[in-house]
């Protein structure tokens, strides 16, 4: 497309974008000569026909087969079923599966799942957490250098209050009540205490005081719940198959001795001003509803500081000692006006320059049944745990329906259960808010989950059966019925939806592609015998199916989603 547009209308045009879509009237279709019309002195409709009259290919040799104009002034394009054919094979051959690596790579923040210490992590947590992941796996297996940040809230005032509730209660019984994961229970009880007597609030008060001037006992009674914390933190991670580690936790405490320079640092820059005795920074073009400006507040009017001092001192380590290029957030959508405040201030400061970016990968909310949050019959929050156990749970009374073998539904319960959840959210927009249904999530038909699995374990079974692995699948290819063709056209497009994922940290992007290739794969296997065709088309149609299981393999792994041997 490119070359038919500089010899249509010069070289300056060599590097124009083609804006090529799939089609459902050919394999793609090109809006191109829309908007170049206009700026060339031409009709759409002439520009697409020159153009589609340069790009058929009468040798028989190249990719295309026909280019014709349609409609305002589109291009219709079809390949040619012998180079479509070339390209799955060459695909097949390929490590990488034609998803070409990142030029130029790129050091990149992302910053998700936001655990706090000594607080159970609940179902809020889940998006975050598993869209954060399925960003970085992507971003990582272009070639990216990606630094996970799992931001842990472990300072501030709460604090004072946990540790004196510890004391109170005794050192082991509180790390009893830690190691079997109460946490919930740890903070209700400390902040009933913090609310209803008021001896023990100035006592927490004091003692926030002691944590920030390091006193001995405070500091290790602090890094008591830190510990305990993060051992919760990695079996629940190890559960759901998130790969952050201890390492990258990146906690408030870092940040703290930077705050009092950074304060100074805007103070001195103007950016920041005092404001009702508390340092405020007001960057333009965020007002409230009676149109006066939204602060950001720096440092409170008692010198403590809050998240939002943190958020800024993160932003400054990211982008002037890590020297990050971008810097991605997952985070819930209710945080959009702060992030957008902190990007502006690190603009105005001069950290965040041209060369690097800062963008909010906006996290829509999860909802229960009539659009209300996820609680439990008390009102308190679901635990991500207790949701993880529902799931597979779940996950077992739908596997007892369809098999019959008990080692099987053993083995299938745990990856189907948490499978379908993970699968579940990534398959929605991220920016969208859905509501959970597990009904939905574990159907083995439709856009799922156990849908994808269950067609990784079909074509598994189909080289089973025919006591083949699939790795020793290699053709020819070749394209006789039109499910093969269409099969074959779905899997050349992994290496775009895997790009699409990275450029927009839109991880449903690719979960929609799987879904296409699974579909597509369950057309060909209804349409095309395998093991029973005559040779040739047996080892073209095996070929085709490794292809697809390699395809569904990695891009599920990418999506952070288990896959089951067998189902």
């Amino acid at each position: 497309m490119r070359a038919a547009l500089a010899a249509e209308l010069g070289d300056q045009y060599a590097d124009a974008d083609p804006l090529i879509r799939p089609s459902q009237f050919a394999d793609y279709q090109s809006n191109v000569a829309l908007p170049l019309a206009k700026a060339v002195g031409q009709r759409p409709r002439e520009l697409a026909a020159a153009v589609a009259a340069r790009l058929a290919d009468d040798s028989g040799a190249g990719p295309v087969a026909a280019a014709e104009m349609s409609g305002p002034g589109f291009v219709n394009i079809t390949l040619r079923d012998s180079w479509l054919a070339q390209a799955a094979a060459s695909q097949l051959a390929d490590l990488r599966l034609g998803v070409a690596l990142a030029e130029p790579a790129q050091r990149v923040v992302v910053d998700y799942s936001g655990p706090n210490v000594a607080k159970e992590l609940h179902a809020g947590h889940l998006r975050p957490t598993v869209v954060g992941d399925s960003i970085v796996r992507v971003l990582e297996h272009l070639g990216h250098t990606v630094i996970r940040a799992a931001h842990l809230g472990d300072w501030g005032t709460q604090f004072g209050m946990l540790i004196e509730h510890a004391l109170d209660i005794g050192e082991q019984a509180t790390g009893e009540q830690l190691a079997t994961g109460q946490f919930t229970a740890f903070y209700q009880s400390a902040r009933s205490k913090f609310d209803a007597e008021p001896s023990f609030a100035g006592r927490s008060r004091q003692r926030v005081v002691e944590l920030q001037a390091g006193d001995e006992q405070t500091l290790r009674l602090w890094q008591t719940l830190v510990s305990d914390s993060l051992e919760y933190l990695r079996e629940v991670y190890a559960r759901l198959g998130i790969t952050l580690t201890e390492a990258d936790m990146d906690p408030e405490s870092f940040y703290n001795p930077m705050l009092a320079d950074i304060c100074a640092e805007l103070q001195d820059k103007g950016i920041a001003v005092i404001s009702d005795g508390a340092l405020c920074a007001f960057p333009p073009g965020f007002t409230g509803r009676d149109d006066r400006p939204v602060p950001l507040m720096l440092r409170k009017s008692d010198g403590g500081y809050g998240y939002a001092s943190t958020d800024v001192a993160a932003i400054r380590y990211r982008l002037l000692d890590l020297h990050a290029d971008r810097i991605i957030y997952v985070v819930g959508a209710e945080q959009h006006q702060h992030f957008e405040m902190v990007f502006a201030v690190a603009r105005m400061a001069g950290w965040l320059t041209g060369r690097a970016s800062a963008e909010h990968a906006v996290i829509g909310l999860m909802t229960g049944p009539g659009g209300q949050r996820l609680r439990t019959r008390s009102g308190d929050q679901i635990t991500l745990i207790s949701l993880i156990d529902e799931a597979v749970e779940r996950a077992e009374e739908v596997i007892k329906e369809r098999y019959d073998d008990p080692e099987l539904r053993q083995q299938i319960a745990e990856p189907v259960g948490i499978g379908a959840l993970k699968y579940g959210d990534l398959s929605i927009a991220r920016d969208s808010g859905y509501v959970l249904d597990f009904d939905r999530l574990l159907a083995f038909t439709g856009n799922t989950g156990p849908y994808l699995q269950y067609a990784t374990a079909r074509i598994r079974s189909i080289f089973h059966k025919g006591g083949r692995a699939p790795t020793a699948a290699a053709g020819p290819i070749v394209l006789g019925e039109p499910a093969e063709r269409a099969l074959a056209l779905r899997l050349l497009g992994f290496g775009r939806a895997v790009n699409d994922v990275a450029v927009a940290a839109e991880p449903h992007k690719l979960a929609g592609y799987l879904f296409e290739v699974a579909s597509a794969f369950t057309a060909f296997y209804e349409h095309c015998p395998v093991l029973d065709a005559e040779p040739a088309t047996r080892e073209s149609r095996l070929a085709l199916a490794a292809l697809t299981l390699r395809v569904l393999d990695t891009g599920l792994d990418l999506l952070g989603v288990p896959v089951p041997d067998r189902m």
